[in-house]
């Protein structure tokens, strides 16, 4: 919000953010606002994921404001410091908007401390939710991350700098640019392959299959169908489950010095399709996939929903964060052989630091990887 906007709905002082941004910090006694509430919420989201606990919160908005009887919300957020512990932080998200964030606290607790605050608070609406449990219970029951699963968009990137901003719509149009050059100089190869599989197998040509995007917004992914229609996906269920559990023993294809993470031997898929797979054409339709903004060049791989699930809380930043990929750090240099924590921390490590360079140099390697067929899936 900007700093002249009034955070005050009636008469009274009206609370100033401080001016020296880089160097603001909140504690438990501060106001914070649009800005420092959504990077306070990201660092207690990143503390509860270090201490493998339970981040809650309850959001206030003031829905029935009227002429009559105007609210002082700095009086109201006195009111829910007052019956708030200390630990708790609260301030306000924006001129209408109150939120308190409750470190350590799960569903249980955070309605306990809820019900303190509804009968002073009867104008407002309330939501409280829980950090990962509900994006974990949305997960299970529908599939994805449903936007109600959270009241807010976890590293939101409304929130960025310009320069920020400006790398995120350059990152963009390098997308669009980079997937039309794609689509046209692999056509040749990709209508060839559409029409070796036609002929081979019956059944669609391309395989659509539903993934989770960022912010685990479900989209329909593609590439080239490798399996045999109607297959069942037990196998790869199985397969998934202990790959992430750490299950090494059971799933690993080579030994332990030169590990192969991987399905070897699948009945699943056919000729072709073993094919397509080693030489990663399979994976060539995900250029229409960047080219509609569901995914781009680089980024971490868009889990499928029965994946997420299994997830631990630190695991959801790979899909909370960024767009996914076409190719990443992990095909670079992990792929079969790296197992699951270590892909997912290059997947963050790529997070942190990304830039153009940075995804020109993947894309360039990842030409190179491709070209030796090494660890394709």
């Amino acid at each position: 919000m900007k700093i002249n906007e009034h955070l005050l709905v009636g008469p009274g002082p009206s609370p100033v953010p401080p001016n020296n941004s880089g160097q603001y910090r909140v504690t438990p006694g501060e106001i914070f606002y649009d800005f420092w509430f959504h990077e306070q919420l990201r660092l207690e989201t990143l503390r509860a994921q270090r201490s493998k606990s339970t981040l809650s919160l309850i959001l206030l908005t003031l829905d029935k404001e009227t002429d009559v009887e105007p609210i002082n919300m700095n009086e109201v957020l006195g009111v829910i410091r007052g019956k708030t512990r200390d630990t708790d932080i609260s301030g306000f998200v924006n001129h209408k908007a109150i939120c308190v964030l409750l470190p350590d606290t799960d569903e249980t607790g955070a309605k306990e401390i809820c019900a303190k605050l509804v009968n002073d608070n009867s104008r407002f609406s309330i939501t409280t939710s829980s950090y990962p449990d509900h994006i974990f219970e949305s997960l299970t029951k529908n599939g994805c991350v449903r936007p109600d699963a959270f009241p807010f968009e976890l590293w939101d990137s409304g929130d960025l700098t310009g320069a920020s901003r400006f790398k995120s719509l350059l990152k963009r149009g390098v997308d669009i640019v980079g997937s039309i050059i794609g689509i046209l100089i692999f056509m040749p190869v990709m209508l060839i392959t559409a029409l070796a599989i036609k002929v081979t197998s019956p059944g669609p040509v391309i395989f659509s299959q539903i993934r989770l995007g960022k912010q685990g917004t479900p989209f329909t992914f593609y590439k080239f169908r490798s399996m045999y229609v109607n297959m069942d996906n037990q196998i790869h269920r199985e397969y998934v489950q202990d790959f992430i559990k750490g299950n090494h023993a059971k799933i690993n294809q080579g030994d332990a010095e030169k590990p192969l993470f991987k399905i070897k031997s699948d009945p699943r898929i056919t000729r072709i399709g073993k094919f397509i797979r080693k030489t990663s054409i399979d994976e060539l339709p995900q250029f229409f996939n960047v080219l509609k903004g569901d995914m781009s060049l680089v980024g971490p791989r868009p889990p499928l929903p029965y994946e997420a699930e299994k997830y631990q809380a630190w695991h959801l930043r790979r899909i909370l964060e960024m767009k996914p990929g076409i190719t990443g750090l992990w095909q670079v240099e992990g792929r079969s052989k790296t197992e699951w924590n270590d892909s997912v921390r290059l997947d963050i490590r790529y997070i942190r630091n990304w830039s153009l360079l940075f995804d020109l140099k993947i894309l360039l390697r990842t030409v190179k990887e491709v070209l030796k067929c090494r660890g394709a899936m």
